[in-house]
């Protein structure tokens, strides 16, 4: 396993709207414990998380957006040249990153990655963002039994697995956080993306079941579900002018997202500020899947 370590960055640099010396006086009638607890409300200094899939993309957002709250993180990819290359630029930015190779959709590997999590952070994890997915779009009778296997293994099997081996290291953390990355299509009908829609689909409902079954080890799950966000897995879609113009026209925002706008939800599902949210599923989507119909001519 390839491991880097390097150092804390110090400052925040999500965009989450935080008390400014502006709205003091609002508060000046406070005890004066109340501002230290507003900081430790939007810190997660000290914490540690594990990041699969995060050299690119929202992965990516996610890993600077946690190391700008305070935590330590782990992330991993299956590429050793891009991991290299993030690790470098991390540590020039004097970020607290360390990286393993794993190809988390094969099971000896997710074993392997998690003993690396547990010895770096000494059994203890706060958090867990089940990053990685994969999709093939094709008609559902144009599927393979290998390509249906694929997706399954990949989107919902490894994700199912990573939470049974990051529960022990969970839970002896005392306070511990899972978010899954899923997608608007687990929620509404996308064309070509049936089974891709079911393993979301799938992992929603896991999201919820194991908000219930956790909370009593003080672990909360969160899932966020973005639509077409700007990274290179949907570039060559989206490079089709007329698809992307049917894109802006079911976003009621008509503009894609930026993986900033979803690193940001998923930092704020594993701050102590939300320490009453679990068994969510939130949208970042710009509307589109709460969008009827919403004519752009009128």
């Amino acid at each position: 396993m390839h491991q880097a370590c390097l150092c804390a960055f110090p400052n925040p640099t999500s965009t989450l709207p935080i008390h400014s010396n502006a709205n003091a006086s609002c508060y000046s009638t406070k005890p004066s414990h109340s501002h230290s607890q507003t900081h430790h409300n939007w810190s997660l200094q000290g914490m540690t998380a594990l990041v699969t899939g995060g050299t690119r993309g929202i992965g990516h957002a996610i890993v600077e957006e946690l190391v700008g709250f305070g935590a330590k993180v782990h992330t991993c990819a299956r590429n050793e040249d891009d991991l290299n290359k993030c690790l470098n630029e991390w540590n020039h930015l004097d970020f607290e990153v360390t990286g393993s190779i794993c190809d988390v959709s094969v099971p000896h590997q997710r074993d392997l990655l998690m003993e690396t999590v547990s010895s770096l952070f000494h059994g203890k994890l706060n958090i867990l963002i089940n990053n990685v997915g994969t999709n093939i779009r094709k008609p559902i009778t144009d599927f393979t039994t290998a390509e249906f296997s694929k997706l399954i293994d990949t989107n919902l099997g490894s994700t199912f697995h990573m939470c049974q081996l990051a529960y022990p290291l969970l839970k002896a953390s005392g306070v511990g956080s899972v978010v899954f990355i899923s997608s608007v299509s687990g929620f509404v009908s996308l064309k070509s993306m049936s089974v891709q829609g079911a393993t979301k689909g799938a992992i929603n409902q896991l999201t919820k079941n194991l908000a219930c079954e956790w909370a009593k080890d003080n672990i909360r799950s969160n899932a966020v579900a973005p639509w077409y966000i700007r990274t290179s897995m949907v570039e060559q879609v989206l490079s089709n002018k007329d698809y992307l113009e049917e894109v802006y026209s079911r976003t009621p925002l008509r503009r894609l997202g930026d993986p900033a706008e979803v690193s940001s939800l998923v930092a704020f599902l594993c701050l102590p500020a939300s320490s009453y949210i679990t068994g969510q599923i939130i949208c970042v989507d710009g509307g589109m899947s709460v969008n009827g119909f919403s004519p752009t001519q009128i």
